[in-house]
């Protein structure tokens, strides 16, 4: 993933991450497990642009929440190696897994007056605790619900840059259930997706059995190992060891064939190139295990925004979208009907099951196509002339003949551009070519000069100051922070460009009538 821009002075035609099991096996750690190898260019023509290669944090994109930074080919000494992995342990959760869940056995079987559980530590409270939490946001009287369903006792990190975490509204909880139910599993296997995990853990009539893979180790104080793994899936990296992607393999060990699947709700900031090889990773190891051959695959429900669907599509063709709009709680926009915008929520289902087996349901507006054979919302309209049903964003698709190909209702045909475009669009935008030979028939990823490009001398580099053993760029290439958000930027201007007209739709209502009542109010006051 790339865009362009100028930061730091340099013209930085944009950042590639690269994506290779070598790599990540060889990177250095930060604490958030191996980093991940970028690639920047920079450069005002094609004779001057040269690239840089770096590692940084997979998990962040905020150097605020994670610093890491480490020059390709970088030294560094012995001692600051030390401090390094001194100050990764201690980013690391105070107090192991097994303690934290024997806090919540305890606590469990306390009272619900006395159970308490304090958000500034992340920590279930003991009697004789108490006074160290005094000052603390605590959370006094526990019922069972909120012992049962930590998603709702847990206060939500909403860091769309780290974590991000947006939670199932229980409508979409019990539309993925169901399906899952219907379709025959029996095993699910969540990553990222801790509603659907605790919702399987508090039913268990339904005969299902459930795995939780997450960044957040909070889930560790209320699930035991063999129910939680904390893991990052932008490295495909497990947190707590060996151990711990033990019981990843042994869950992932089938005893009946095509019991399982995978329900994994990443952050929409993250980049759609680096999830899709962890998602693809945790197949590959699914086939390795159970011995399946290159044809089968493990049945997958990945969740995300609409606009994003040809990213995923390149990492994973065998993909396709299904029309049902997944609801968020605790995310304006990501809301259907009368609480988000009129669309309703962006976001949807993205899967390598045959969408025909999805029955969507019909009180909330869904139809079967019988075309298409396939459940569709009542908005997507099937185009005669497409022989599909093709729309994508929750509004009616027209037709346009010059194209040959349905687009929004807001699109008109430029016939300079020669293609559909909103009216208020700017005409002969230059599209930039390859940013390694100049040639505008391909993109820097698909260049045989690629591998021969000049990188920076990093022996020329100055030399660089460090603090807890995390390399620090001098101001003149300060930018691994900056480099990632602009590699990642592009998505988020993405996401941006695509809901702010929802978000406008949703909140003018609510500016008129504000305006209204000023106007009411002044004229009340120049009467009187």
């Amino acid at each position: 993933m790339s865009s362009g821009g100028h930061r730091g002075g340099l013209n930085m035609l944009g950042v590639d991450v690269c994506l290779d099991e070598d790599k990540l096996t060889n990177a250095p750690h930060c604490p958030h497990g191996p980093a991940l190898l970028f690639e920047r260019y920079i450069g005002d023509t094609v004779e001057t642009r040269r690239t840089q290669q770096y590692y940084g944090c997979s998990a962040c994109r905020d150097r605020k929440d994670c610093d890491f930074f480490q020059n390709v080919g970088e030294k560094v000494s012995e001692a600051s190696q030390k401090a390094r992995e001194m100050r990764n342990n201690a980013q690391q959760p105070w107090k192991s897994h097994a303690d934290c869940y024997s806090r919540y056995t305890r606590t469990m079987n306390a009272k619900e007056q006395e159970r308490r559980y304090c958000h500034q530590c992340s920590l279930f409270i003991m009697p004789d605790e108490i006074k160290l939490h005094t000052n603390h946001n605590v959370t006094h009287g526990l019922s069972l619900a909120q012992m049962q369903k930590p998603s709702h006792l847990l206060k939500p990190i909403e860091n769309k840059k780290t974590n991000a975490q947006y939670l199932f509204s229980d409508k979409a909880v019990d539309f993925l259930l169901d399906t899952i139910s219907k379709l025959g599993f029996k095993k699910v296997l969540c990553v990222g997706a801790p509603r659907i995990h605790e919702a399987i853990q508090v039913d268990k009539l339904k005969g299902l059995e459930s795995l939780l893979l997450d960044l957040d180790h909070r889930y560790g104080q209320f699930y035991p190992p063999d129910l939680f793994c904390r893991y990052n899936m932008c490295n495909h990296y497990f947190m707590d060891g060996d151990e711990s992607q033990d019981v990843f393999r042994k869950f992932l060990n089938n005893d009946e064939d095509d019991d399982i699947v995978m329900v994994t709700d990443p952050p929409f900031g993250g980049l759609v190139e680096v999830i899709g090889f962890g998602v693809k990773w945790i197949m590959e190891t699914w086939k390795q295990i159970n011995n399946k051959d290159d044809k089968s695959s493990l049945p997958t429900m990945w969740v995300f925004p609409y606009f994003l669907e040809s990213r995923i599509k390149a990492c994973l063709p065998s993909f396709t979208m299904l029309d049902y709009k997944v609801a968020y709680d605790n995310h304006p926009l990501f809301q259907n009907k009368a609480k988000g915008n009129k669309k309703g929520s962006p976001v949807r289902i993205f899967t390598n099951i045959d969408a025909s087996k999805f029955v969507l349901p019909k009180q909330e507006g869904y139809r079967y196509c019988s075309p298409c054979t396939r459940y569709v919302s009542s908005e997507n309209h099937h185009c005669k002339q497409c022989q599909a049903c093709t729309s994508k964003d929750g509004s009616t698709y027209k037709h346009c003949d010059v194209c040959q190909k349905c687009v929004k209702p807001s699109y008109t045909h430029c016939i300079t551009c020669q293609r559909c475009e909103l009216p208020t669009h700017s005409c002969n935008k230059m599209l930039q070519g390859c940013h390694i030979c100049g040639a505008s028939d391909h993109k820097r990823r698909e260049c045989p000069n690629r591998g021969h490009h000049q990188r920076p001398n990093q022996s020329n580099t100055k030399k660089r100051k460090h603090q807890g053993g995390v390399s620090t760029p001098p101001k003149s290439q300060k930018l691994s922070g900056q480099t990632k958000n602009v590699a990642i930027g592009n998505q988020d201007s993405f996401l941006r460009k695509n809901i702010s007209s929802d978000m406008k739709q949703s909140t003018s209502g609510v500016q008129k009538k504000k305006a209204r009542n000023k106007k009411k109010n002044k004229k009340k006051w120049t009467k009187s």
